[in-house]
């Protein structure tokens, strides 16, 4: 992994665990395969443990590492380093995704409850006025009970999602072509169309992985026929959803959005959503950040140990499932 990435989430105390389940080679974090150091570490390693910032493990980096038999990623997607390669090597994959996906989904239940109330809208007339709002004449359409909430993709963070909206009292719905009715009754939710989740929705809340066929997907058709006033949350990747539509109807006043994510990830100056006071934009920072971080270490700490034991990962990769995750 990258070195402030292990200095980040492989500190002192989640190293020193690290090393009472594993024997740790000594010696600063390899960031490069291509070395004389890291050929020589990857000569006698059986299980790498990868971050950000890991290079791809191809087929000649395999060849140099005979004894390997498993990779634990202390971050969500093995995409950009676990290549075909080590599938056909037999190589056992662990991530920490399902830790990761607990403060995204975290977030994303804060911004829904924050925009049923409007606080922020609210919050930034308080403090140009400096006076209360007549609290018994407040919109009938501001708050959180009742209302409609669409998750499109039960992905790992989609299903946390409505697994902490279930105290709320909110009606939710989701869509996901991979999910039965069946499966979805016994998440609590109802399952929809796609465009029925848009029309019905007074939120909608984005958590579709960025593949070929989902670039795009919240098209300028489905952003139409969202309610007016109703929000738009992504914390998936910005390509999902097509920006120019959503910054239309945002700049017109017609819908609200909450965007952890943008396409590019930070938008040029000019762009009309920094300026739209219907778009709240933060910069990444619904997943794992500060403190968090030790939760992914925990994570990862306790694959290896597992797999040291004989008992084999709590939350493998696998394959076949690449195909619907980030």
């Amino acid at each position: 992994m990258a070195p402030d990435a292990a200095a980040a989430v492989l500190g002192g105390e989640a190293l020193d665990a690290l090393g009472r389940v594993c024997d740790l080679v000594g010696g600063p974090v390899l960031d490069d395969f291509s070395t004389e150091r890291a050929r020589a570490v990857l000569r006698e390693v059986e299980v790498l443990v990868t971050g950000w910032g890991c290079p791809p493990l191809e087929a000649a980096v395999l060849a140099g590492a005979p004894r390997l038999r498993a990779v634990v990623h202390t971050a969500g997607s093995v995409r950009a380093h676990v290549t075909e390669a080590c599938w056909d090597r037999g190589i056992e994959v662990a991530s920490a995704a399902s830790a990761n996906a607990l403060p995204v989904a975290e977030y994303t239940v804060a911004m829904i409850l924050l925009t049923g109330k409007r606080v922020l809208e609210r919050a930034r007339h308080y403090r140009a006025t400096r006076r209360h709002d007549d609290w018994l004449g407040t919109s009938a359409d501001v708050g959180n009970f009742g209302r409609t909430v669409g998750i499109l993709s039960a992905s790992m963070i989609g299903r946390r999602v409505i697994e902490l909206l279930a105290p709320y009292d909110l009606d939710v719905v989701l869509h996901d072509p991979y999910v039965t009715d069946a499966e979805a009754a016994k998440l609590g939710v109802e399952a929809v169309g796609l465009g029925e989740l848009f029309a019905r929705s007074d939120v909608v809340s984005v958590h579709t992985p960025l593949l070929p066929e989902t670039r795009g997907l919240v098209s300028r058709e489905l952003i139409a026929a969202m309610p007016p006033d109703a929000v738009l949350i992504n914390t998936a990747r910005g390509a999902v959803v097509d920006q120019d539509a959503l910054a239309e109807a945002a700049v017109a006043g017609r819908i609200r959005a909450v965007l952890d994510v943008t396409d590019p990830e930070v938008l040029p100056p000019e762009h009309p959503l920094w300026d739209s006071d219907q778009v709240l934009i933060t910069p990444h920072l619904a997943g794992s950040q500060g403190n968090e971080l030790r939760r992914l270490a925990e994570l990862a700490v306790a694959e290896v140990g597992r797999w040291a034991a004989g008992h084999g990962f709590a939350h493998p990769v696998r394959r076949e499932g690449l195909g619907r995750i980030a």
